[in-house]
């Protein structure tokens, strides 16, 4: 049983939903993003997503994109992911990465699996990877005890779902609406029915993420669905803060918004 596994059993016991919050390695800088990664710890996150920054990101929106270019032009690379990755296990929370597929080719399967494994990190969401091409990725967390974290999203059709969900571990990462990452000023109805038919199809608890950057939000997603992912939100914050200190205290202010919202939905 990974961390995560453990937290989403946690949260599931005291009938709430569990926060996840998403960052890029390497942003705002190295050491600014350790420095996050504790703020939002300490502000009642249960999970942190480590983003390992990608030059042809299909899924991310505008914000997460400028996130990402800043930290490659940092010189971001996978070392710096799994020191991050790192960081955010040993604060307590869970702690993932989320990745295309790309990255874990280049560095090897089973190498790139071992080595969450060995940062504690509890598994890793990629967004592009399909089912039909997942067997030597499978084998890999297998081997290594993380969970392999797939994507669903509304135009998923239901003898897929099953499919994907039976491959999946942690939790299924189900995508609130069509479209790429960002805050929105609401959360597409379309997420209440895809985690409707995914729960038809699996036990595992679902994650839904894209949009969510209020404690309003929060509190309506977490009123079904087991976890609320937010990552455009807390960058945005840190991308228009004058000093780095003042995003910190935004992004702490927020989580801890957000902490109050996935307790309030039930």
């Amino acid at each position: 049983m990974t961390q995560l596994d453990s937290v989403m059993a946690k949260v599931r016991a005291e009938n709430r939903a569990a926060l996840i919050a998403y960052i890029p390695a390497g942003f705002p800088s190295k050491s600014g993003c350790a420095k996050a990664i504790r703020a939002l710890a300490d502000a009642g996150v249960d999970a942190i997503e480590i983003g390992f920054p990608y030059s042809d990101p299909v899924m991310d929106g505008p914000v997460i994109q400028e996130a990402a270019d800043i930290s490659l032009k940092a010189g971001t690379n996978a070392a710096d992911v799994f020191e991050a990755l790192n960081v955010a296990s040993s604060t307590g929370v869970a702690a993932v990465v989320m990745t295309y597929w790309n990255p874990i080719a280049k560095y090897g399967v089973e190498k790139f699996a071992q080595s969450i494994a060995e940062n504690g990190g509890s598994g890793v969401i990629t967004p592009d990877l399909t089912i039909e091409e997942s067997d030597g990725w499978i084998a890999a967390t297998k081997k290594s005890g993380i969970n392999p974290i797939y994507v669903v999203a509304p135009s998923t059709k239901d003898e897929r779902l099953k499919s994907v969900t039976a491959k999946t571990g942690g939790f299924v990462y189900a995508a609130s609406m069509m479209g790429v990452t960002g805050t929105r000023s609401t959360v597409a109805s379309s997420a209440s029915e895809l985690v409707a038919r995914v729960r038809t199809v699996t036990d595992l608890p679902i994650s839904v993420g894209l949009g969510v950057s209020t404690r309003e939000q929060a509190k309506s997603l977490a009123a079904y669905a087991d976890g609320v992912i937010v990552g455009s939100a807390f960058i945005k914050l840190l991308l228009d803060a004058p000093t780095e200190q003042e995003g910190l205290d935004a992004i702490s202010h927020l989580a801890k918004e957000l902490a109050l919202g996935v307790r309030e939905g039930r």
